[in-house]
């Protein structure tokens, strides 16, 4: 099965991952965080700001790839606070209010200053 790299201007970018991987049916995002593009620096200082500008760096690569929210069986999310939990769940029920797809929540062991949230999805296009 081949597969296809896929990179969008809309989302961060680095040399050490692809944004995106496109494998058949699947469109896989990788651990993307809440930094927006068009300035390289963090959206905000909360769980709730950095998880929607996540979620829409997430939402530029799965469309680049050809899917949409819509399309997305798995989320994992990582958090640097266990404690900003409840907001994270407050952004992220806005983004799928209805049959969400499955999810995993776990600590994150990095510390990187500023960053509170890195999420990666899963998404089947068939």
């Amino acid at each position: 099965m081949a597969r296809q790299i896929i990179t969008t201007a809309n989302a961060p970018s680095s040399p050490l991952f692809s944004q995106g991987v496109k494998a058949g049916p699947h469109v896989l995002v990788s651990g993307i965080v809440g930094i927006d593009p068009s300035t390289g620096s963090l959206a905000g200082n909360t769980i709730q700001a950095q998880t929607r500008q996540a979620l829409t760096n997430c939402e530029a690569i799965l469309q680049a790839g050809g899917a949409s929210l819509d399309d997305v069986i798995e989320v994992g999310v990582l958090l640097t606070d266990s404690a900003d939990f409840a907001g994270l769940n407050e952004e992220y029920a806005r983004w799928f209010p209805s049959e969400p797809p499955t999810r995993y929540v776990a600590k994150l062991g990095v510390e990187l200053p500023g960053l509170l949230v890195s999420i990666r999805m899963t998404a089947f296009v068939g």
